[in-house]
């Protein structure tokens, strides 16, 4: 079911995954409140957005409840994205952590109550799944998280739970899995994998992998997350409320596959690039080893099919990275 006509709210809309949402649903005549802080969203994903009368932006902050009850009045849906991402910046500063990716969840949860919004689409995360060996990984079969990040994400599922048994609220979490594409941040010490390697690439600097690069994840291509956000958001089925759902490709990518792919694809636009070396590191305290989902639960519940795999969604976001960085020259 298409997402239109409703006014939504999209915490974290400055930010790479929110930005994303809320360019797709401003095209289908929604009207879009966006609430960010910029602690880690950038004012230039939201520029192209300022000048469209069915576009709202409150620079506030989810940790102040007061923020959050002025950004929830008048709205329909909520699609909460904003949270404090980043395992190694979690293990730095567990208390900010904290404050914002629960008790800011906890005040979005509050103030959807009291404006009597009943729907709430909220990003969970794949680091849910801790010290878990178990592959693929299953929304019911969870192990112990390695990290504050990971606890965070956890007890927002908790919490939701919660407010769904007490207040009659619907919420849908999505474990998202090393989401990657247009607007990912490819600068800053805690830049994700992709955006950093295909930055290094373009500048003939070696890219470092974080231990010896047999690790494995699911990466998945931002549309495939519009997409999830969208089918959550408008779902009629009863079953697949107050639910997590993996939201993924369910392919396994191995880092050093992944970096000579990534070479590959690059070096078509500049063939200097198949010369750059690939560099080791220690490995980062936190990390997993493994991850691939199954999305079977989100096929079956609410018609999940990516609409991109990895090698699609990384020629894409390449040809938007490769422009990107020649307009910043």
């Amino acid at each position: 079911m298409s997402l239109e006509n409703k006014t939504i709210l999209v915490t974290g809309g400055a930010g790479f995954i929110g930005s994303n949402i809320i360019e797709y649903l401003l095209k289908k005549n929604n009207r879009i409140t966006c609430l960010d802080n910029f602690t880690t969203g950038k004012r230039e994903n939201i520029e192209n957005f300022l000048s469209n009368p069915h576009f709202k932006f409150i620079e506030g902050d989810i940790t102040n409840l007061n923020d959050c009850n002025l950004a929830c009045q008048g709205v329909d849906i909520i699609l909460h994205q904003a949270a404090l991402g980043s395992v190694p910046r979690s293990i730095e500063n567990p208390l900010k952590t904290n404050d914002i990716n629960i008790n800011g969840f906890l005040n979005i949860l509050w103030s959807a109550k009291k404006n009597n919004i009943k729907r709430i689409v909220y990003a969970a995360s794949s680091s849910t799944y801790g010290d878990s060996k178990k592959l693929p990984k299953i929304e019911n079969e969870i192990g112990s998280p390695l990290s504050p990040y990971a606890v965070t994400k956890y007890v927002n599922e908790l919490y939701a739970g919660v407010f769904s048994n007490l207040y009659g609220l619907e919420l849908i979490g999505l474990r998202y899995f090393n989401v990657f594409g247009r607007k990912q941040d490819p600068n800053g010490a805690y830049a994700a994998a992709i955006p950093k390697f295909i930055k290094a690439f373009i500048n003939h600097d070696s890219p470092i992998i974080h231990g010896d690069g047999s690790q494995s994840r699911d990466f998945t291509y931002i549309d495939n997350v519009i997409q999830a956000n969208e089918l959550a958001a408008t779902t009629t089925n009863k079953n697949a409320l107050n639910q997590v759902y993996n939201v993924a490709c369910g392919e396994q990518s191995f880092l050093n596959d992944l970096v000579e792919e990534l070479k590959s694809l690059l070096s078509e636009f500049d063939s200097e690039i198949k010369n750059v070396e690939i560099q080791y590191g220690s490995e980062r305290i936190g990390d997993i080893k493994h991850s691939l989902a199954s999305i079977k639960k989100a096929e079956e519940f609410l018609q999940y099919q990516p609409s991109h795999n990895v090698k699609q969604g990384l020629k894409t976001a390449i040809s938007w990275y490769w422009e990107y960085f020649s307009n910043k020259a």
